[in-house]
């Protein structure tokens, strides 16, 4: 067996944070102090056994080209699987101290899972000449060679008792204790140290021989840093440092050491610099969020459970006395002209009766002065919430604001991108819900692939947002005292390079992962941009695009410093982009080096529907080196739907996303998708994309619904549309409206109909009078009409988050949908009082159609980069913006065309069916997944639908709860004439058998309450048969306890009937619906 020793280089400085770690009684910065350990094979070059020596130098750095045993150090080499690496415990140290390393023993013969342990004692102790400041003693490690797999936590505050355990990719690990502190008793308070500090460290300074390392200046608390640097590499350094006062008595310094820019290399094209340190084994894993967060997400289900029952007898409208009988403009649509569907709804302030709040329990932390109404619901808001360091998406990169954290502890902004191959999830199978191999996957965050930072940035840096739109963002990171940003970052969803705008500051690029090799590769854009090639230890290359502010600029002087980072000029006044390189890629880099210099700002929208076919364009403001094309990534959606124009630009280069399967590059400024096929026939009636809208059953049929109608509408409405939640009130709104509509034009009976349409007007009413249980207000801080729960109760997750913005178009789009109907059944309620004004001022809210509106951001939920909604709100979140329920996403944008439709709205129309077409195609490559789905990972697709779709991570999940039922029936209500367009016959086939066939996970028979109806009413897509029979009750097993709040028998047996039920359309006799009347049914 080979034999293996581990070897201790030494110590090295690693500036670390975050700062205010509470050690020992005093407020120190977290400097850390690293011990290189190698683990190394024994040869002929190296002894067998490790000598002990005792430095009694002034300094705790060893000879770094000789040991005290006079053998010179090995070259490291690497284990199967294993990289070099090194391991840091946290120290206090100072300018001065002494080492003792004491091995015991030989090295062993190991077997499998043995440990072999050294014990040594170390002191290090300050001095100022005259006391002793502190010291630290006592150090335990230990060498596992075996198959058990640690676990792997990075460093924290100081604490002798807990163990630090770092796992390797071949399960070898190296255990240290962290250390004991202790402080000089005569010390009595930290201006003491911070005093004797201070004098140590000018001392130190100004004679170069007391130390190999660099010294850095201290301030009040600060740790001073000791190096193994050469001298060579040290003699000429600069420290920036930034100061933060966080009490009356207590100050904490961030030291930055970069060299001058005479120290900068000049390189030749294609000259290679090498990090000549041993860095930390790349960091890949990151950590993983395997729960859900539920703050703002309560667990409530998504309809109210009580069963409704008939509370009067109904005294049917006698039509003939009515000068209208029922509706008079046609729901029937079959082609639209609308050459601009991004036009005004309207842009005067909401209706009087909703008053305004300027009180929003969330801040406007960091926002700068905006043109446009702020978003909530968009990709970049973890920016302004919470803490401001979780990530951000723009896919396929994400990026995070370091704050001094990380691998890293930069200050400067973090980029990361994952490989599909460090995914977890593997193991979370629960067989009771999960028909796929996997119940979820997640990319790790915290990997700090590479980081944009400066010199300058340091502990009390500050964070701003400025331009916020739909597609863009800007961050902005401030120095210490600056009056503009030091450095800002334009933020656009499918950026191919990730760009920092530098304000005159010292570049400094650094990377968690590690950088082992810079090569310079000279300009790729003649005297504007030139290229590093920086290569990191997991074996990826990343670009290094420098566009410096003129043509007189020293572009080759970014340089690797031996810390493993990458120092540029100082004064930098251009922009730098990073960009990595796919694997086996052949000519990535000649695609990046064609559009490098350039980038987008942000985008604008314009679309427009002819016929049945519609188109929408995005379209970049770009900066930098404008002459250069854009390159911008695109999802699978967009790759199908690129116009003939646009596709030729679609290049060979892939990166894969979090969520959305591989991003494809696409030169271009602009990008025309085009979705040929709308639904524009679609309308109340039961539909399909194989039959159109059915509104004739057979009579059978006809008399089932309305013996079910006159029962349902006979239940107390305005009860149950006025229960305390804007979300159900809705949903009970919409249930009646669905009703009354199924009677009128399906079954003929319009007297019904007219009887349960007072009822439902006047509960709608009281709504728009804004007098129910929750009413609504206008919050004029963020701009929009949010439910006063949470102002009245100060929890966030009231009626489901609604004040903070979550869930607006799950709920809102009910209140459209019932509008819709009503308008479609009596027109002259279109213009009464506020009506069209407040259901306006919804659509606003949730789906408003331009970005320039006074009171409502354009496009608040729907994310057209995406192509679905994000039903998350300001609320932060570690894995980013996510949605629950897909069917409740198209619902709000089928109430928004029919909306239009009645309201006589052609663009708002128009709008509403591209958003249909573009759900329908986004849906079905990320939300619900036919066995031949390629877009999602295969081992997760067998569960058939996303359960929680989130930037970051899918979990086949609820918030509500994880039964099959919950988890696909969230994907599945309301069942709509929308439902059978993202849900094809197909999938629900593959969907029904995994889980709700006689072979499923959970058989529908095993199902109880409303989700068994919900279940059965999609049975009707692919089996309206034994649907119908179920809801008309010829099989006996149907109650009223199978329907959920939001559902009724009415519509269901309608649904079931229209798509091909034993007693529906296939004997339909086909007649006009308007007049039509059966009195007294």
């Amino acid at each position: 067996m080979q034999k293996y020793v581990v070897v201790v280089e030494g110590h090295r400085c690693m500036a670390r944070g975050p700062l205010a770690e509470e050690v020992c009684g005093l407020k120190v910065a977290d400097g850390l102090l690293a011990h290189m350990v190698k683990v190394v094979p024994i040869s002929s070059a190296f002894p067998h056994v490790i000598l002990p020596y005792q430095n009694t130098s002034t300094t705790a750095t060893p000879n770094a080209e000789q040991r005290p045993n006079g053998r010179p150090i090995p070259e490291p080499h690497t284990l199967p699987g294993i990289e070099t690496t090194s391991f840091t415990s946290s120290t206090y140290y100072a300018s001065t101290g002494t080492v003792a390393w004491q091995p015991t023993g030989a090295v062993q013969q190991l077997s499998d899972g043995q440990v072999q342990e050294l014990v040594y004692t170390e002191t290090i102790s300050s001095t100022n000449g005259t006391q002793t400041l502190f010291s630290t003693t006592t150090v335990t490690s230990e060498v596992t060679f075996g198959s058990q797999q640690p676990s792997r936590s990075s460093s924290g505050i100081f604490d002798d008792s807990i163990n630090v355990i770092f796992g390797h990719r071949n399960r070898h690990s190296i255990k240290f204790k962290r250390y004991r502190c202790s402080v000089n008793p005569s010390i009595s308070s930290s201006s003491q140290v911070s005093s004797a500090l201070s004098t140590s460290a000018s001392s130190a300074t100004s004679d170069s021989s007391t130390s190999s390392g660099t010294q850095a200046s201290a301030a009040p608390g600060s740790a001073v840093a000791l190096s193994s640097s050469s001298s060579s590499d040290t003699t000429n350094t600069e420290t920036v440092t930034s100061t933060e006062t966080v009490s009356s008595s207590t100050t904490l310094t961030n030291t930055i050491t970069s060299v001058p820019d005479s120290s900068l290399t000049s390189l030749t094209t294609s000259e290679v610099q090498s990090a000549t340190i041993s860095v930390t084994q790349a960091n890949t894993t990151g950590a993983v969020h395997t729960s859900l967060e539920t703050n703002g997400n309560p667990s409530f289900l998504p309809f109210p459970t009580s069963v409704a029952n008939a509370t009067s007898t109904l005294s049917l409208v006698d039509t003939s006395t009515l000068i209208s009988g029922g509706p008079t403009a046609t729901a029937n649509v079959s082609t639209i002209q609308a050459s601009n569907i991004f036009v005004p709804i309207q842009t005067d302030a909401p209706p009087s009766q909703v008053t305004s709040r300027s009180d929003h329990p969330v801040p406007t932390l960091g926002i700068q002065q905006q043109q446009e109404r702020l978003q909530t619901n968009k990709f970049y808001a973890n920016f302004f919430l919470g803490d401001q360091t979780a990530g951000t998406w723009t896919h396929p990169y994400s990026v995070a604001w370091s704050k001094g954290a990380g691998e890293t502890s930069s200050w400067g902004l973090a980029v990361s991108h994952i490989e599909r191959d460090q995914l977890a999830g593997s193991g979370s199978r629960d067989p009771t819900i999960d028909a796929g191999a996997v119940g979820f996957f997640a990319a790790p965050v915290g990997i700090q692939s590479m980081v944009l930072s400066a010199a300058e940035l340091g502990s009390n840096t500050t964070l701003t947002t400025d331009s916020l739109t739909s597609f863009s963002a800007n961050v902005n990171l401030l120095a210490p005292g600056a009056q503009n940003p030091t450095i800002t970052y334009p933020l656009v969803q499918g950026m191919a390079f990730v760009t920092g705008s530098y304000g005159g500051a010292t570049p400094m690029l650094q990377s968690g992962i590690g950088i082992t090799n810079l090569t310079y590769a000279g300009a790729v854009v003649s005297n504007t941009t030139y290229k590093y090639r920086a290569s990191l230890q997991d074996g990826f290359d990343w670009l290094i695009y420098v566009t410096p502010p003129n043509a007189n600029y020293n572009e080759d002087s970014f340089t690797l410093l031996t810390s493993g980072e990458i120092q540029g000029p100082s004064g930098f006044g251009g922009h730098i982009q990073l960009a990595k390189v796919p694997a086996n890629s052949t000519d990535a880099e000649s695609v990046y080096d064609a559009s490098a210099g350039v980038y987008p700002t942000t985008a604008s929208i314009s679309g427009s529907v002819s016929g049945k076919s519609g188109s929408y364009t995005i379209s970049w403001t770009k900066a930098g080196v404008t002459s250069q094309q854009l390159l911008m990534f695109a999802l699978p959606h967009h790759i199908e739907t690129l116009s003939y124009a646009t596709s030729g630009a679609i290049t060979d280069v892939q990166l894969v996303t979090t969520t959305k399967g591989m991003a494809t590059a696409v030169h271009g400024d602009s990008w025309t998708l085009v979705e040929p096929n709308l639904p524009i026939d679609m309308s109340f009636a039961p539909w399909s994309p194989q039959l159109g809208s059915v509104v004739s059953v057979s009579a059978a049929a006809e008399d089932a619904i309305n013996a079910a109608g006159y029962a349902e509408l006979s239940q107390n409405v305005s009860q149950q549309t006025n229960v305390g939640s804007l979300y159900y009130d809705g949903k009970a709104l919409a249930k009646f409206a669905t009703i009354i509509y199924t009677v009128n034009d399906i079954a003929g009976n319009t007297s019904l109909a007219l009887t349960g349409l007072q009822v439902l007007e006047d509960a709608f009413a009281l709504h728009i009078n804004n007098e129910m249980q929750i009413p609504l207000v206008y919050d004029t801080v963020w701009g929009g009409a949010v439910s006063v729960g949470s102002y009245l109760t100060g929890n966030s997750g009231d009626d489901f988050g609604n004040t903070y913005y979550n869930d607006h178009h799950f709920h809102y789009g009910y209140f459209v949908y019932a509008a819709a109907v009503i308008g479609y059944m009596r027109p002259a309620w279109l213009a009464e009082g506020t009506n069209r004004a407040w259901v306006n001022m919804l659509v606003r809210d949730y789906a408003n159609s331009i970005p320039d509106d006074p009171y409502f951001p354009f496009q608040r939920m729907f994310d057209w980069y995406h192509g679905h909604s994000w039903a998350h709100g300001l609320l932060e979140t570690a894995d980013g913006k996510d949605q629950e329920s897909s069917s409740e996403d198209t619902m709000a944008s089928f109430a928004v065309k029919m909306w239009g439709r009645i309201s006589g709205d052609v663009d708002m129309e128009a709008r509403g069916n591209l958003m249909l077409s573009v759900q329908q195609r986004s849906l079905q490559h990320y939300y619900l997944y036919l066995d031949s789905n390629a877009v999602e990972p295969a081992d997760f697709i067998g569960n058939k639908v996303a359960g929680i779709l989130f930037e970051n991570k899918i979990d086949h999940t609820t918030y509500f709860g994880a039964e099959p039922e919950y988890i696909e029936g969230i994907h599945m209500l309301p069942q709509m004439p929308c439902s059978t367009l993202t849900r094809s016959r197909d999938f629900v086939q593959q969907e029904w058998d995994a889980y709700f066939g006689p072979n499923g996970i959970k058989p529908v028979e095993q199902v109880s309450g409303g989700w068994r109806g919900i279940l059965m009413a999609n049975l009707a897509t692919i089996d309206p048969v034994t649907s119908y029979n179920f809801f008309s009750n010829s099989s006996g097993d149907f109650t009223v306890d199978y329907l959920d709040g939001g559902a009724s028998q009415t519509w269901y047996l309608a649904w079931s009937a229209a798509l091909g039920g034993s007693q529906g359309a296939s004997k339909a006799r086909r007649r006009a619906v308007v007049g039509r009347r059966r009195a007294g049914e």
